[in-house]
C-alpha cells in the first residue's frame, strides 16, 4: 500500500470535504456582501434619488455598474491566483467555470458604465455621445488608462468566447489571457482619481484599499512566488520518457523533498520543460501515478505542439511546475466506495487514485470506455489482482454523440446502463475525467441513475 492510501485510512473520510464546503459557502458569503456594502453606499450617497432625472439617472446607473463590476473584477482575479484555500474548495475546473461566468458579468457591467456615464455626461443627447466619451477619454485624470486597460479586457473576453477558443491554441490564449492583469491594473488610477464613490467615505477608502490589496497580493504569492520558492526548493529534473500506446508518453520526474508538494493521486501540475520550444508556455498535465515522495509520473496524449515536443525530452532536462491543482483526489471523498470512470486518455488520473485511494476488494470500480487499446492495462491488472480493484471495460466508439457509452453495451438508455455497471452507484463518490462532451453525457447519466451532485467530481479536458 502506498503512503498516500496508508494515510488516508487513518483520516474520516468527509472531514476535508466538509471543511471544503463551508469555505465555499463563505466565499460566496463575501462576495454578496461585497456587492450589498458597495450598493449601500452607493444609496447613501443619492444614487436612488438621482433616477428622477433622466441625465443624472444614466449616470447614478452607470455607477452603480462601475462598483458591481469593480467588485467583480477584484473577484475574478482572486478566483484565478492560484490561492491554496479555494483551490482545496473549489478545485480548478469549478474555478474556471465560476471565473468565467464573473468574468463575463464583470465585463457587461464595465460596458454599461462607459455606456451610460458617457450619455449621462452628455446631458442625455445621444447624439453628443461621441464627443463627450472623447474629452471624457482625454481630459479626466486616469481615463486614458482606464481606456487601454478596456481594450485588454475586452481582447480577453473575445478570445475567451467558445468560437475563438476552438480557433486557438490552448498556448495563444493562456498568455493572451495574461492580459487580464494588465487590464485590472490600469483601471485602477482612473477609479482613484475620479471615482467619487470611492474615496468619499473613510470605510469605502478601506474596502476599496483592501480589496484591491488581497487581490494584488494572492497575485503576487500565489501565482509568481510561490512557484519561483518551489522550483528552486525541489530542482525537478526528467529521469525518463516512456512509450506507453502510439502517441501516448509517460514522462518520469524526480527532484528533492518532493513530498513537500504535498501532491495527491488524481492531480495535476502545469508544465515546463526548459530546453525545448515554447517552453514559456505551460501545459496541464495530470499525474498518472500516486506520489511517492521521489517520482512524479505524468502520461501525455500527443496531440499539440507542447505534448508533441515531449518525446524530444532527455534525462536531465529541468522542469518547472505549478501546482498541485485539482479535487480529483481523496480530498472530496466522502464515501469508502468509489467508482472510477474515464474516457479515453482521461484514465490516466483514475490510475493514479487507484493506486493512490484507500479501499478494500470491491470497494472500488474502474469504468474506462477506450476506442482501441486501454492504457496501462498490465498495471491496472496488477491493482486488481493485489487490491481488489474491479475494472470494467467499454471498448469502441461511442454509441451516440449523446452518450457516454461504447458501441458494444446492451440498447439500454444510460442512466440504467450505468446502474448496470455499478448498481450501488449511489453509495459511492464518483470521480469522472474525460473529454468536456462525453463528461456531460455522463453527468446526466448519473443524475437521471440518482446519484447525489455533492458525489461526482468532474475533470474534463476542456480549457
Amino acid at each position: 500500500m502506498t503512503t498516500t492510501a496508508a494515510t488516508a485510512l487513518t483520516r474520516p473520510l468527509d472531514v476535508r470535504a466538509r471543511v471544503d464546503a463551508v469555505v465555499r459557502t463563505g466565499v460566496g458569503g463575501v462576495l454578496w456582501l461585497g456587492l450589498l456594502l458597495v450598493t449601500y453606499w452607493w444609496v447613501a450617497d443619492g444614487g436612488v434619488q438621482d433616477l428622477g432625472g433622466w441625465a443624472d439617472g444614466l449616470t447614478s446607473i452607470g455607477r452603480i455598474s462601475a462598483l458591481w463590476s469593480s467588485v467583480l473584477l477584484l473577484a475574478q482575479v482572486t478566483l484565478m491566483a492560484r490561492v491554496p484555500l479555494l483551490e482545496h474548495a473549489f478545485g480548478q475546473d469549478r474555478l474556471a467555470h465560476i471565473h468565467r461566468i464573473v468574468g463575463f458579468v464583470s465585463f457587461d457591467l464595465m460596458l454599461v458604465h462607459v455606456v451610460l456615464i458617457t450619455w449621462g455626461y452628455a446631458a442625455g443627447r445621444i447624439g453628443s455621445v461621441p464627443a463627450t466619451f472623447w474629452s471624457l477619454s482625454v481630459d479626466y485624470p486616469g481615463m486614458l488608462l482606464a481606456v487601454a486597460g478596456t481594450a485588454c479586457l475586452v481582447m480577453v473576453v473575445v478570445t475567451s468566447v467558445k468560437l475563438a477558443r476552438r480557433k486557438l491554441r490552448y498556448e495563444s490564449w493562456h498568455l493572451m489571457h495574461l492580459y487580464a492583469y494588465l487590464g485590472v491594473g490600469l483601471a485602477l488610477p482612473h477609479q482613484l482619481w475620479t471615482g467619487a464613490q470611492f474615496l468619499n467615505r473613510p470605510a469605502a477608502t478601506v474596502f476599496w484599499w483592501t480589496a484591491w490589496a488581497v487581490a494584488a497580493g494572492a497575485v503576487l504569492v500565489w501565482r509568481v512566488g510561490m512557484p519561483v520558492v518551489r522550483n528552486l526548493r525541489h530542482g525537478l529534473r526528467v529521469v525518463a520518457v516512456v512509450p506507453e500506446a502510439p502517441q501516448v508518453l509517460s514522462v518520469w520526474v524526480t527532484g528533492r523533498r518532493l513530498e513537500l508538494l504535498r501532491a495527491e493521486a488524481g492531480q495535476f501540475f502545469t508544465w515546463r520543460f526548459l530546453g525545448r520550444h515554447g517552453w514559456t508556455r505551460a501545459n496541464p498535465y495530470s499525474l498518472s501515478a500516486a506520489p511517492d515522495g521521489r517520482h512524479l509520473r505524468i502520461t501525455v496524449e500527443v496531440v499539440g505542439d507542447g505534448s508533441a515536443s515531449i518525446a524530444a525530452l532527455k534525462p536531465g532536462t529541468r522542469v518547472l511546475v505549478e501546482g498541485p491543482f485539482g479535487r480529483l483526489s481523496a480530498r472530496s471523498r466522502s464515501h469508502r466506495k468509489v467508482a472510477l470512470v474515464g474516457a479515453g486518455v482521461g484514465v490516466v488520473p483514475l490510475r493514479a487514485l487507484a493506486e493512490g485511494l484507500s479501499y478494500g476488494p470491491g470497494e472500488a470500480v474502474l469504468v474506462h470506455r477506450y476506442r482501441d487499446a486501454p492504457l496501462f492495462r498490465e498495471e491496472l491488472e496488477t491493482l486488481s489482482r493485489e487490491r481488489g480493484l474491479r475494472i470494467v471495460a467499454l471498448p469502441g466508439r461511442r454509441r451516440a454523440s449523446s452518450s457516454w457509452l461504447g458501441s458494444g453495451v446492451t440498447p439500454l438508455d444510460d442512466a440504467r446502463a450505468l446502474l448496470g455497471l455499478v448498481p450501488d452507484l449511489a453509495d459511492r463518490d464518483v470521480f469522472v475525467c474525460g473529454p468536456t462532451g462525453w463528461s456531460d453525457s455522463f453527468t446526466r447519466a448519473a443524475t437521471a441513475a440518482g446519484l447525489p451532485p455533492d458525489q461526482l467530481h468532474v475533470e474534463t479536458f476542456g480549457w
